[in-house]
């Protein structure tokens, strides 16, 4: 998997099964609604979709929306995907739906994890956010019910300015609750979220700082989305570490090749996977898009397969030559790695190749003759 060509096959590909939910979250990209969309893909469909992912190098598949559990389907798609071979989790939304029942059931068919998001250390903050009070509790409950089922978790967060001020309290919950991977996700302004609820651009690099700094006491993974830059701060970390330590590394050809797994510590894709490149995104009535944060679309799953869409779109082909990225994203040595989110710079800009807009960072090309310090 981790060797794959990202302009053949992605790394990751997304399916919102339903944009129906229960909750009105602040910041929801689907601006999701009570009810099912009666366009959704249906069970016919779903199948034939899992066997076009499946195709492309069998990528991994994350079932999201809405909620996933609105759809009565869900295990039967599920149960079709996992037996077929592909590796399934899914991030279902925290309302009553999330029964035991559910959680047994989705053992049963064999999803590899099971998500929820968590955007506040209490009540009070996750609840505002999630526009539904008892959610906190009813998550808190059901992360409980699945450590008795020894299944692995892994939580969601969103960082916006409702929280931003209480991250380490924020650290403290997901270490107490034992998951196996903290997915941090940075506000793009697309959907319901607003641009007055993100944090600053400084605020960004002084999260990053302080995420990699835990990274390395904690003994779950970190993952970021929207958040590409936070593999230039990894890197650069290591390398000032290791040349703290006197050993030398190489670092140069990784960043032009994209090749950075073995020094970046991430633990996961060793390219850089950004919108469209090794990531697609697959909404509840089949229209793809680069990611469920870039609302742009390229094509439907009815009408054209996955694979045709993804290797010969042009939006997606873009999205794959970060040497054709403009400002300062485009000279960037990092932009191979990092690529800055091009979701935040359509909704910054209205042009998916600008450079991201919420990064401090000043490429050595454009710092004059200075002597280059990474």
């Amino acid at each position: 998997m981790f060797n794959r060509d990202y302009n053949e096959n992605p790394f990751i590909v997304i399916w919102e099964l339903t944009r129906a939910c229960e909750l009105k979250c602040l910041h929801c990209r689907a601006e999701a609604q009570y009810r099912r969309d009666p366009r959704e893909l249906s069970f016919e469909d779903g199948k034939k979709l899992i066997d076009d992912i499946y195709e492309m190098d069998n990528p991994m598949l994350v079932f999201t929306g809405g909620d996933p559990l609105m759809r009565p389907d869900v295990f039967d798609i599920a149960e079709y995907a996992v037996k077929k071979g592909v590796r399934v989790s899914m991030t279902p939304s925290a309302t009553p739906n999330v029964t035991k029942e559910a959680m047994e059931k989705a053992k049963e068919v064999g999803l590899s994890r099971w998500a929820f998001s968590l955007d506040g250390p209490n009540a009070a903050i996750h609840d505002h956010f999630r526009g539904t009070s008892g959610s906190f509790d009813l998550t808190m409950n059901a992360i409980k019910y699945l450590h008795e089922l020894n299944m692995p978790i892994q939580i969601n967060t969103v960082i916006s300015r409702y929280n931003y001020d209480h991250l380490d309290e924020m650290a403290a919950l997901i270490e107490e609750l034992d998951c196996v991977l903290w997915s941090v996700f940075f506000l793009v302004p697309t959907g319901r979220g607003q641009e007055k609820d993100m944090i600053t651009s400084v605020e960004h690099e002084k999260t990053f700082k302080w995420l990699y700094d835990l990274s390395k006491r904690v003994p779950f993974d970190i993952k970021t989305t929207a958040a590409q830059h936070y593999r230039r701060v990894v890197i650069q970390n290591k390398i000032r570490e290791k040349q703290a330590t006197g050993e030398g590394i190489n670092y140069k050809d990784a960043l032009m090749n994209g090749t950075t797994g073995q020094i970046d510590g991430l633990g996961r894709a060793p390219k850089g996977v950004n919108d469209g490149n090794g990531f697609v995104f697959i909404s509840h009535i089949g229209d793809v898009y680069p990611s469920g944060l870039l609302p742009i679309k390229a094509g439907n799953v009815k009408e054209t397969p996955l694979g045709e869409i993804y290797r010969e779109s042009e939006v997606f082909q873009n999205l794959r030559n970060p040497d054709a990225y403009k400002g300062k994203c485009g000279v960037c040595e990092f932009r191979h790695v990092c690529g800055g989110s091009r979701s935040r710079a359509y909704a910054m800009t209205g042009d998916y190749m600008e450079s991201e807009p919420y990064c401090v960072y000043i490429p050595k090309a454009l710092r004059g003759k200075k002597k280059n310090v990474v």
